[in-house]
Parts: structure tokens; sequence; C-alpha cells
């Protein structure tokens, strides 16, 4: 039962990832381009801070996640 929740938590943390990547890489495009004003950009790369943040904590809570099934 615990392998069957590990998997579960691990496509759950890997789909996140992906969707957050995608995000973050459509905004990097947008801001090469230049297609858009400094002030959207600036907003851009705070945007992309949080972002990168936000994946670390997805990877930290599933490392926690993980380890607290297999204690």
């Amino acid at each position: 039962m615990v392998i069957i929740l590990i998997i579960g938590i691990t496509l759950d943390v890997i789909g996140t990832i992906l969707v957050a990547y995608t995000v973050l890489r459509v905004h990097t495009r947008a801001r090469e381009e230049r297609a858009i004003d400094s002030r959207v950009i600036n907003e851009m790369k705070k945007e992309r801070t949080a972002s990168i943040f936000g994946i670390a904590l997805i990877i930290i809570g599933y490392v926690f996640q993980v380890f607290g099934l297999l204690a």
C-alpha cells in the first residue's frame, strides 16, 4: 500500500514540476523576444524567481512525504 502512495505522490510531483517548467519556458521565450514592455519583463523576472522557489519547495515536500511514509 505504501508503494502505491509513493507512486501517486511521485506522479503528482512530476506533473506539477512539468507544468511549472512549461510556464518558465514560456516566460523565458516572451522575455527574449522583447515583444512586451520593460515593466512586464521585470514582473516576469520576479515570477521566475518565485516559480523556481516553488519548484524547490515541491521537491523538498516530496522528499519529506516519501521519508515519512517509509519511516
